[in-house]
């Protein structure tokens, strides 16, 4: 005999003429109907489709063993809810084994957040399964207040109210629009994240979207003891909120005062904020605006009204653009680079860009700890005579000048610390400069090649320049290739100062 085959249908956020056609159907023609409960055993989800159930059918009510009490259970919460997936899954295989469909219901959609999702991959492998997609609260919620969510080539971002303040803050400050769900107990962490990363006053409150309860607020004037659970925080498209101030003659949010501002480029150091120097930490906690490589960006501690402006790794004369017309405007702005911001970084762009535009706008560079001498404390002293300083990257030079420049530093017995080796790109550079050097240097001559210097992937060798593996090294690590005169003591690495 077949089974049956389980439907995991969603029926959108809470009014019942928000079901699908496909969805009611569904309801109507299924054998079983199973749904979650807490243990007072009312259903939202059979309420939703109460209009489309009919009599007759066989009810599975599932209620959770714990919602947000304690439990004694010896796995904790989370052993007692798998215990209790467990069972369901059972429960509902019984059906399915008998050839009877079984209909789970689950609000909004069942793979957003949804209850049914704990069935699915229990049960999917072994029988028929479909999931009946449903409204989801965030279109319910941007209808109900009347704002669209996001349009053109604006940013949505979709967040759990559970992560930690600082990550929360972190990504609303990164994007266009956003949704915080699973509100309730976390309404004063999200607060606190959306005043951290300037977006406060932006935010809407929205509460059991399209049902006949609904309650729609400013968040900044919403009482955290009077939330529930079935609510959200809102930020709507800001394109749409510029337009409805009249962007004509009112600045947006965050836009800058008239007149000039100043750019400051600043290096962070190689990671952590122990690299960061006191001049720079002002600088960043000073400015309106910073501008930069989104991983760099997120090394930087979130402060209520600054604006971010992230983007990606090859892009350096778009964000030095985007840096001089905000100062242009009157803002002050940082530009974020890591390492030093003059060492193959930010800097260099930010003062070609300001020359090719002929911008009339200050430039400061704040200088930072570089990764090459993060990598030479990390061994001892390789760069304490003589050293040159190299990329090997020849996405801006072509690689027949890397390679004069290379032979040319080898000649000389030049310390040399290699940035940029290599890349999922960039195969065979490496292995070239080898070969380059080897012309010039004993295969037994040090090489440190340091990796993620303090961060949390840290690791750092020493081997030498004939047993160099070029598949070991990542566009992560940066390389320190001895002189003649550089020694190896008890793992220590040194480059003496007197010949």
């Amino acid at each position: 005999m077949s089974t049956g085959k389980l439907w995991g249908v969603g029926l959108g956020p809470g009014d019942p003429e928000l079901v699908t056609v496909k969805a009611a159907r569904l309801i109507g023609a299924a054998e079983v109907i199973a749904y979650h409960s807490a243990r007072h055993g009312r259903s939202i989800a059979r309420s939703v489709a109460e209009p489309y159930l009919r009599p007759g059918q066989i009810e599975e009510a599932l209620v959770y063993p714990v919602t947000t009490e304690t439990t004694d259970h010896p796995g904790g919460y989370e052993g007692a809810i798998a215990e209790f997936y467990e069972a369901s899954a059972k429960r509902l295989a019984e059906h399915l084994d008998a050839g009877r469909d079984v209909v789970l219901l689950c609000e909004g959609d069942p793979f957003f957040y949804g209850s049914y999702m704990y069935m699915h991959e229990r049960l999917a492998g072994r029988y028929p399964a479909e999931a009946v997609p449903g409204v989801s609260s965030v279109g319910a919620a941007s209808a109900v207040l009347g704002r669209p969510l996001v349009q053109r080539d604006e940013v949505l971002t979709v967040l759990p109210g559970t992560l930690p303040a600082p990550e929360l803050a972190r990504r609303l400050a990164d994007t266009d629009a956003a949704v915080v769900m699973k509100l309730g107990r976390t309404f004063g962490s999200v607060r606190t994240a959306l005043a951290e990363a300037g977006r406060l006053d932006e935010a809407w409150y929205v509460e059991r979207a399209t049902w006949p309860a609904q309650r729609v607020a400013p968040f900044a004037e919403v009482d955290p003891e009077s939330v529930p659970y079935f609510s959200l925080a809102l930020l709507p498209s800001p394109g749409h909120a510029a337009r409805a101030a009249g962007a004509a003659d009112q600045q947006p949010s965050g836009a800058p005062a008239p007149g000039v501002g100043e750019v400051v480029v600043v290096g962070l150091g190689p990671a952590g904020p122990q690299w960061t120097t006191p001049e720079a930490a002002q600088a960043l906690a000073e400015a309106e605006h910073l501008v930069g490589y989104g991983p760099y960006l997120a090394r930087v501690p979130q402060r209520a009204g600054q604006v971010r402006h992230a983007s990606g790794n090859r892009v350096e004369a778009e964000r030095a653009a985007t840096a001089l017309e905000l100062a242009r405007a009157g803002a002050r702005v940082a530009v974020v680079s890591s390492g030093d911001p003059g060492v193959f970084a930010m800097a260099a762009a930010v003062l070609e860009q300001a020359a090719l535009d002929g911008a009339e706008v200050p430039v400061r560079v704040l200088p930072g700890v570089t990764a090459a001498q993060a990598a030479a404390a990390r061994v001892g002293a390789p760069l304490g005579h003589d050293y040159c300083v190299l990329s090997l990257s020849d996405r801006l030079k072509p690689w027949e000048v890397i390679e004069r420049r290379l032979a040319a530093a080898g000649a000389a017995d030049l310390v040399l610390a290699l940035y940029n080796p290599a890349s999922r790109s960039r195969t065979t550079q490496l292995a070239r400069a080898r070969d380059v050097l080897l012309r010039h240097r004993d295969p037994l001559t040090p090489v440190v090649v340091a990796r993620d210097v303090g961060g949390p992937a840290e690791s750092v060798r020493v081997t030498t320049l004939g047993d160099l593996d070029p598949s070991t090294v990542d566009m992560r690590c940066l390389l320190i290739v001895g002189s003649s005169r550089t020694r190896v003591d008890n793992g220590v690495v040194w480059t003496p100062r007197r010949y």
